[in-house]
């Protein structure tokens, strides 16, 4: 019995109208028929079903579009599923005794649209935003602050207060008993007198830096406030390296008991202020003074500045200050190169190893819960959603929205915003309705070689196949 084109043609209705009544596909060049033929004899039909030899020498049943979705449900995310990966998937649809020409294709597809699996692990490195560093000018315009701690009870002081200059590195620290508006507050009178009003303080979202004496004295100098959020703490990167740098510098010099740290706290500010910094070229010391800093281990074994006279001739020593204050010049102007270029090396490393995702208004998406991994919760998933992207903005903030139309408001920001780094793209398993059944068998080759080597075939995206699959939104 020849299968009826007015029914749903499956994609071996070629093959089976040959077998049953030796009807030959009409359409086909020479070439095509030739290997059309050669195809065919792995088959044969036993009414109603076609079966296939497979390379493996396992007879197993064709499948029909509908059929072939059932059983990817059924040995994916039933019951005796476990929601393995599309090779294993495969694998167990093959061994159930199915086929399909794009089996292998057609199963990955479906798991990556599985809306548990979806919702499963963390963020990937590969799904980080493109990186976009801050190149200040002037020296002492940008600072970046923040608290370190707490650490064993030194003299009191449990915490570090640490503040750096984006563009010489130089640093400031203090210990501090706690962390709150007064304290800040104090800190930063102080750094104001001493380095010049900044244009802009960087800081996170904790209390001690947004609060009413805060907004207060900032409004009074005019110094802009910008912040980072806790999903994303690259924001403040300058001052979490300098952090990082001062807790282990404090480490290797702290007594066993680790409670004399706040008295080793200005040696470990030398030692930073003091060190060669790749990304300036230069030392912090050096790029804020003018020359390098004169340290107790030249006095005692004579460097040259230690054994010269002082010079009392004012016209000499006028032109040699005259020479440093130039020289001044051309060094801060050398870090600001050095740096430009070694944020551009680091952004291009940066962006090489992450994927280029696009979201636009109307995306489904679904949101990591950052804030569950400080209420853990066993077998919960951080992903929630689907939610509907509204608008994108640049560097990687996107709008979101719930299915009730309620835009998502972040309880850490305050704002509608979010992250591109805590989103991915919804997915959904379709089938399209315009699938054409020669080219199905066509690949069934493919699948043979898969069979002989046991290993995935790759996808080839010049050929129209049986499930003719695409992502789409929920």
């Amino acid at each position: 019995m020849a299968i009826s084109a007015n029914e749903q043609t499956p994609w071996y209705a070629d093959i089976a109208n040959y077998l049953v009544g030796n009807i030959k596909p009409t359409d086909l060049t020479r070439h095509m028929k030739r290997r059309f033929l050669s195809e065919a004899k792995h088959y044969f039909w036993d009414d109603p079903y076609l079966f296939q030899i497979c390379a493996d020498q396992v007879v197993r049943r064709c499948v029909t579009e509908s059929e072939g979705r059932d059983i990817l449900k059924h040995c994916h995310s039933g019951p005796t599923g476990g929601h393995f990966s599309g090779n294993r998937t495969a694998r167990w649809v093959l061994d159930c005794g199915y086929f399909w020409p794009t089996i292998f294709k057609d199963v990955n597809v479906f798991v990556s649209s599985c809306d548990n699996c979806q919702r499963i692990g963390n963020i990937s490195g590969c799904n980080e935003m493109p990186q976009h560093f801050i190149l200040p000018c002037e020296v002492f315009d940008v600072w970046g602050i923040d608290f370190v701690g707490p650490f064993p009870s030194s003299r009191g002081n449990k915490y570090i207060l640490v503040a750096i200059d984006y563009v010489s590195k130089w640093v400031e620290a203090q210990a501090r008993v706690t962390i709150d508006s007064r304290v800040v507050v104090n800190f930063l009178e102080k750094l104001f007198t001493r380095f010049g009003v900044p244009r802009v303080l960087i800081s996170d979202r904790g209390t001690h830096f947004h609060n009413d004496p805060m907004a207060r004295i900032l409004a009074k100098y005019g110094v802009q406030h910008r912040s980072g959020v806790a999903s994303h703490p690259q924001t403040q990167g300058q001052v979490e390296n300098a952090n990082r740098d001062l807790k282990s510098l404090l480490e290797k010099n702290v007594a066993q008991t680790r409670k004399d740290w706040s008295t080793k706290l200005g040696d470990a500010l030398w030692a930073f202020r003091t060190a060669y910094k790749t990304p300036i070229g230069t030392t912090p010391f050096r790029l804020v003074c003018g020359k390098s800093c004169h340290l107790p281990i030249e006095l005692e074994h004579k460097a040259l500045w230690a054994m010269k006279n002082v010079c009392f001739k004012l016209d000499a020593a006028g032109k040699e200050r005259f020479y440093q204050l130039n020289e001044l010049d051309e060094w801060r102007a050398q870090a600001f190169h050095n740096s430009k270029l070694y944020k551009e090396r680091a952004k291009l490393y940066h962006d090489q190893h992450i994927k280029a995702r696009d979201f636009n208004a109307g995306d489904k998406v679904l949101l990591f819960n950052s804030r569950l991994k400080l209420f853990p919760g066993k077998l919960k998933s951080r992903w929630s959603g689907p939610f509907t992207v509204v608008k994108t903005y640049p560097y990687g903030t996107i709008e979101i929205e719930d299915a009730n139309g309620v835009p998502l408001k972040s309880m850490a920001t305050n704002s509608n915003f979010t992250t591109m780094a805590r989103l991915k793209k919804a997915r959904r398993f379709s089938i399209s309705k315009n699938f054409e059944s020669k080219e199905g068998i066509r690949q069934a080759s493919d699948v043979k070689e898969a069979l002989i080597g046991r290993q995935p075939i790759q996808k080839k995206t010049n050929l129209k196949f049986f499930f003719t699959l695409f992502l789409a939104d929920v």
